[in-house]
């Protein structure tokens, strides 16, 4: 379990390194920052030394929020099922190290001391920094993210029902994509799992079954009847629900179930 926890977490983070656009926006704001001198660096330090300083900031600020974000998008897993939600936490818990991170940075290049109170300060003018790189870096790279974090094999006879909550491990019903999950239905309950949708459809096969629309797979044995709407195809379950059937899977559904 832990050897699966670090290669998806070394995953994710190979995402960041991966990212031209992730390293181009750092260079970007270490430039500017460089070049207008905020917080009175304009006044205290050549551009070299501002470069220097602004980048140094920079990249142990980002470490530790990357760190922290991702950390928090494994660890929250199981409590938070956003993942957006579960690396903002990771974001905003990160401006505390990164407090006192900056308080060493200001150390090395001005010799002032970071006291306590110092360092909680800096970590609170952080706080909102740190929220504002967690919504851009979900915005510009969340989908990558889940597919770096989802299981990358899926073993050779496997059930889906096995990733379930002993719980809720009854007959497989039907599966549907939900944001970066795949959400199993069985006759016992309902659970959202981090798998992409296509490896979920590879670990259905002892349930005869037929995907019937890109987000949707629906068990033969649930389905109750069709139904058209408004020119749509639906399949209605036997838990009342209507799936759509995209047109691509029309033709196999009418087939098989009329």
């Amino acid at each position: 379990m832990i050897h699966l926890f670090l290669q998806s977490t070394l995953r994710e983070l190979q995402v960041f390194l991966h990212s031209r656009r992730f390293w181009g926006t750092f260079a970007a704001i270490v430039l500017l920052f460089a070049v207008t001198g905020p917080y009175g660096t304009m006044e205290n330090m050549a551009f070299g030394e501002r470069l220097a300083y602004w980048l140094s900031l920079n990249a142990l600020a980002w470490v530790i929020a990357i760190l922290c974000a991702v950390a928090a998008e494994r660890l929250l897993r199981g409590l938070i099922v956003s993942m957006f939600a579960r690396m903002m936490a990771g974001s905003l818990i990160a401006a505390l190290p990164i407090g006192f991170a900056i308080g060493l940075v200001d150390y090395v290049f001005t010799g002032e001391a970071t006291t306590l109170e110092s360092g909680l300060q800096r970590a609170l003018f952080a706080v909102p920094l740190c929220a504002l790189f967690c919504l851009l870096t979900y915005m510009a790279m969340s989908q990558k993210i889940a597919e770096a974090a989802a299981p990358q094999e899926t073993s050779p006879g496997a059930s889906i029902l096995d990733r379930l909550k002993p719980e809720n491990r009854g007959s497989l019903l039907r599966l549907s994509v939900q944001d970066h999950y795949t959400e199993v239905v069985t006759s016992r309950g309902r659970e959202l799992v981090l798998l992409r949708f296509a490896d979920a459809l590879r670990e259905t096969a002892a349930t005869p079954g037929l995907r019937v629309h890109r987000s949707h797979w629906v068990a033969d044995a649930h389905v109750e009847s069709l139904k058209r709407d408004n020119g749509r195809l639906l399949i209605l379950t036997r838990d009342g629900k209507a799936i759509p059937v995209s047109r691509s899977y029309a033709g196999e559904v009418r087939r098989r179930f009329t």
